[in-house]
């Protein structure tokens, strides 16, 4: 029960955290195309890797981050946050090696659109309502 408690508590989080990341995954999308007819196929796809690099680790910490909340449960939010930073970090080392690896990418389109995605949850709190 006590636990049941503490994720309707972190309930609001983890759905602003989750409509942020849809609002990054759109944006990607959006830019993705529109760098498709703009410059093409290999740019449009650098800018859709960039992207996901971005996304997936902020989607692995939103999971983890949100999983507990409340005064009981301090020492569970304090760790799981911890645990999600980490995480986050170690999935974006990973994702950029097998991108630089296997993925034939054009620089500025893939660094412009992971740099744009980290920078995105600053502005979109003035458009989401909380």
């Amino acid at each position: 029960m006590s636990l049941y408690i503490h994720n309707e508590l972190a309930k609001p989080g983890r759905k602003f955290a989750f409509m942020q990341i849809l609002v990054a995954i759109i944006f990607v999308l959006a830019c993705s195309v529109a760098t498709y007819f703009i410059w093409g196929l290999s740019f449009a796809y650098s800018v859709l890797a960039g992207g996901a690099i971005s996304i997936i680790p902020n989607f692995v910490f939103a999971h983890k981050a949100f999983k507990y909340a409340g005064a009981r449960a301090s020492r569970k939010v304090l760790d799981s946050f911890y645990s999600g930073v980490k995480m986050k970090l170690v999935l974006t080392a990973v994702l950029f090696a097998l991108a630089f690896k296997f993925l034939a990418i054009e620089p500025l389109a893939f660094f412009s659109s992971f740099c744009l995605v980290v920078a995105l949850p600053l502005v979109t709190p003035f458009f989401l309502k909380h």
